[in-house]
């Protein structure tokens, strides 16, 4: 199987003239155009030609020996919900073609191409980002790389793809319940759900405009650190060094080890085990506001209103076009009430400064990813079926957006095992805190 290289590793092999970004981008569009490959369902639009061109200019900028951005010449997939001046975006959808073209990039676009990014396409998604598994009747969903017949994850299901079959250096993506963790989490890459204060969302077409948050999908924790630094407008730094001995974990005895994958519970507990040996502190502990975050559910939620509200007008006039199992989920929030959607708010506040409370002795919060191994898309045939798993693959990172925190996730499996998460969850607005605790992670259980 394909193993990307860090963007570290390949910003190094330009800078010494060991590739090119015109070989870098070659190498992917040869990948997404392998009529073998599985790069049809993971993009839906392909930049071929202005991937080449920019490369070629980068190559030439490069060859001058001008300063380069931290992303120079390195080719970059984007969420099909971007917007791309000049195009229509479409958000994985058919309802939206005759909506007006973009005038001008998303704001993390500019950004991107500012850092001397190439964007190389336009990645695949399920339908409005509203599902975790990755299936996309439109235009197709893409094989998750450790067995084609399983799901790749989503929403981002495309972002993942990109990556993991060396069709992209890096990918974004968007995550309101777990669309940049769960991809990453099958398709064996770390990916960072940010605070979700700290990226713009202008220019990207919403579900959840409470929880809606932008993260990259990469090889490393540190790929990931550098295009978050980019996404969020900073200056790229290095990442602080932190000794594994002497961190502190908790792992909440709660819902989310509930019903693991055997998979996935032999994964994470060697994990915990090879955190513990290195002298990382692994403390157990209840955490019942996890638990008492769910009563949200009851007044109907704020992902589900949130989406209805944009989603409204559009269904009564192009419902047809609408994947029918998005659009049933998005018809179901419209009976929930304003008072409901009030309270809900406030029921989020409360459980946020509970769960603040809860973790400020902890270094992270750790868990699975994902309960279970990437399901096979036949499993997902029957529709009863397609509810109960996706809520089961949805289940571990959705309580961290509504709890409006970072989270990453690295991956764990052993070679020959399906692929399986660590999700570490920092402290609001900790997201290079976490970031340094994820390398420090990663490192410890490298060794």
């Amino acid at each position: 199987m394909f193993r990307p290289p860090t963007l570290a590793a390949l910003t190094a092999d330009l800078a010494a003239g060991r590739t090119s970004s015109a070989g870098l981008v070659e190498e992917a569009l040869a990948r997404i155009e392998d009529p073998a490959g599985e790069g049809a369902p993971t993009y839906r639009v392909i930049y071929g030609a202005v991937a080449r061109a920019t490369a070629a200019a980068s190559d030439a900028l490069r060859a001058t020996g001008q300063a380069m951005g931290p992303l120079a010449g390195l080719p970059i997939s984007i969420k099909d919900l971007f917007d791309v001046a000049g195009e229509t975006t479409l958000a994985g959808s058919l309802a939206l073609v005759d909506r007006p073209r973009a005038t001008a990039d998303a704001p993390i676009v500019r950004r991107l191409r500012a850092a001397g990014a190439i964007i190389i396409g336009k990645s695949n998604m399920v339908e409005f980002a509203y599902s975790g598994l990755g299936l996309n009747p439109h235009y197709g969903t893409p094989g998750n790389p450790f067995d084609r017949a399983r799901v790749p994850g989503g929403s981002s299901s495309g972002a993942g793809t990109s990556v993991a079959y060396g069709m992209a250096a890096a990918a974004i993506g968007t995550d309101t319940g777990g669309s940049v963790r769960i991809p990453a989490a099958f398709c064996g890459l770390a990916g960072l759900k940010p605070t979700q204060r700290r990226i713009t969302r202008a220019g990207a077409v919403p579900l959840s405009t409470s929880l809606d948050s932008i993260g990259p999908l990469a090889a490393s924790v540190e790929c990931c650190a550098l295009v978050d630094a980019v996404l969020a407008g900073e200056d790229p730094a290095p990442l602080a060094q932190l000794p594994l001995a002497g961190l502190r974990f908790a792992v909440p005895a709660s819902f989310l080890l509930d019903g693991l994958a055997p998979v996935v519970a032999t994964a994470f507990a060697r994990a915990l085990k090879r955190l513990a040996d290195a002298g990382a502190r692994i403390v157990e502990t209840p955490m019942p506001v996890l638990e008492r975050s769910l009563d949200i559910h009851r007044l109907g939620g704020i992902a589900a209103p949130e989406a209805f509200a944009w989603h409204r007008e559009l269904l009564a006039r192009a419902g047809d076009r609408y994947d029918q199992r998005v659009r049933a989920r998005l018809e179901a929030a419209g009976g929930v009430s304003a008072a409901d959607y009030i309270a809900a708010l406030e029921f989020r506040a409360a459980r946020i400064a509970e769960f603040n409370q809860a973790t400020q002795p902890f270094d992270a919060v750790l868990a699975p990813t994902v309960a279970i191994a990437p399901p096979r898309q036949d499993e997902l045939v029957n529709d009863a079926d397609y509810v109960r798993i996706n809520g089961q693959v949805l289940r571990n990172t959705t309580i961290f957006n509504l709890l409006d925190r970072c989270a990453l996730t690295l991956p764990i499996q052993a070679p020959g095992e399906l692929p399986v998460g660590l999700m570490l969850v920092g402290e609001h607005g900790g997201d290079r805190r976490l970031l340094a605790v994820g390398k420090a992670v990663e490192t410890g259980l490298a060794a």
